[in-house]
């Protein structure tokens, strides 16, 4: 007998890396060895301090038990001093930060504690795929923005405010963007917050890349009247390596906070205490640390800038964080493009559909692998191209 799955199920489907992984597994399996250039997790470790906190915490036999819903207060005030220092956000650290067991995570409790059925959502296009699916298993109406392409990737807010937006209670942003590289500009911003409030929805910007090759990270609550309608998500895992740490945070007004901390108390037990006291430490990086980082990835970016040249795909120079957006040439399918580099190459792109139907003619690299793996790749693809 076979028990019938939910019917919210019928509207989400697998997602798409974890199928793509099962598949270069079996091609492994196999004995095919495949170079992955897909997924966005950091390949360096976070810095010593952190992992040395995590270790000496894990000793103390009293360490192991339940926690907070709401974490300790050392990590909500480190949370508070890293975003003054970086954003020159104010926020007080018992009232408007709600630690998270990964930003991930933080988008599923938004949706239920903000979304009822029927409600409408905005969501980028192309965008992170989760904003879709968790729309989806709450039950709510999608209704997809277009980035702009001929604006880098930035909204268009007048095309926005002439669409009918009536019924829209939440409305996804992700700048620094992913997947395309286009990092929000103050106008940008502004414009986003006063449109929320002229048509009464929630902002919810997901900031996870702003420290990662870019030279002017931003927070959406640094303008003027944001917290009145927006809530903005950021992680440890790209930014200070600890992606498999599962450390994230949410900040806004506490009416919006506590709206979220009532489905998350129901859903988790609190944050294994360690991990918050590493946490701490890794909010503590000196600059020094950030900028080493991002000097990896420059030189990594260079050389996903001569894959997609051997591919002739065209990408902007502005792009940050840890990816490359590439269009694929006039002509070309970029899904059988990157299916033909995996199959005879080894290698794997993202195709960019995945985000939406406005990434269908591009490919993203991720910025995730050693410089000789890279290398590795060019060479494997100028063979596979070699007529």
């Amino acid at each position: 007998m076979i028990i019938q799955e939910a019917e919210r199920l019928n509207q989400v489907q697998e997602y798409y890396f974890s199928k793509k992984l099962q598949e270069i597994a079996q091609m492994q399996k196999a004995g095919k060895r495949i170079i992955n250039l897909g997924i966005g997790s950091p390949d360096m470790p976070p810095s010593e301090k952190t992992i040395e906190a995590l270790a000496h915490s894990a000793q103390n036999e009293k360490h192991h038990g339940y926690q907070s819903y709401k974490g300790i207060p050392e990590f909500r005030q480190a949370i508070a001093h890293f975003s003054q220092s970086v954003y020159g956000v104010e926020l007080e650290a018992e009232k408007d930060i709600l630690p998270l067991m990964g930003s991930k995570e933080g988008i599923m409790h938004i949706s239920m504690a903000f979304l009822n059925p029927g409600d409408k959502v905005l969501i980028p296009d192309p965008g992170y795929p989760t904003y879709s699916s968790v729309s989806n298993l709450v039950g709510a109406e999608i209704i997809r923005y277009d980035m702009d392409e001929s604006r880098n990737w930035e909204i268009n807010i007048e095309k926005l405010r002439n669409t009918d937006l009536a019924g829209v209670k939440l409305m996804w942003v992700n700048y620094p963007h992913m997947p395309t590289g286009s990092n929000g500009s103050d106008e940008l911003f502004r414009s986003l917050i006063s449109l929320a409030k002229e048509k009464q929805f929630l902002l919810c910007n997901d900031n996870p890349y702003s420290l990662i090759l870019n030279d002017s990270p931003k927070s959406i609550l640094q303008y003027e009247g944001a917290k009145e309608v927006a809530l903005e998500l950021n992680s440890l895992s790209k930014s200070h390596n600890m992606a498999g740490w599962r450390l994230g945070w949410l900040a806004g007004a506490p009416e919006y906070i506590n709206a979220v901390l009532k489905v998350k108390s129901n859903m988790d037990s609190g944050m294994f205490l360690p991990l918050q006291h590493a946490a701490v430490e890794a909010l503590k990086n000196e600059g020094s640390w950030h900028k080493k980082q991002s000097e990896v990835y420059s030189q990594r970016k260079i050389l996903a800038k001569e894959i997609f040249n051997l591919l002739e795909c065209s990408y902007t120079e502005t792009q940050v964080g840890m990816f490359l957006w590439a269009k694929v040439p006039p002509g070309k399918d970029a899904v059988e493009l990157a299916d033909n580099i995996l199959y005879n190459a080894g290698v794997f792109i993202t195709p960019g559909v995945i985000f939406g139907e406005n990434g269908k003619n591009y490919l993203r690299i991720s910025l995730c692998s050693d410089s000789n793996i890279y290398e590795e790749a060019i060479e494997r693809i100028k063979t596979c191209l070699t007529p």
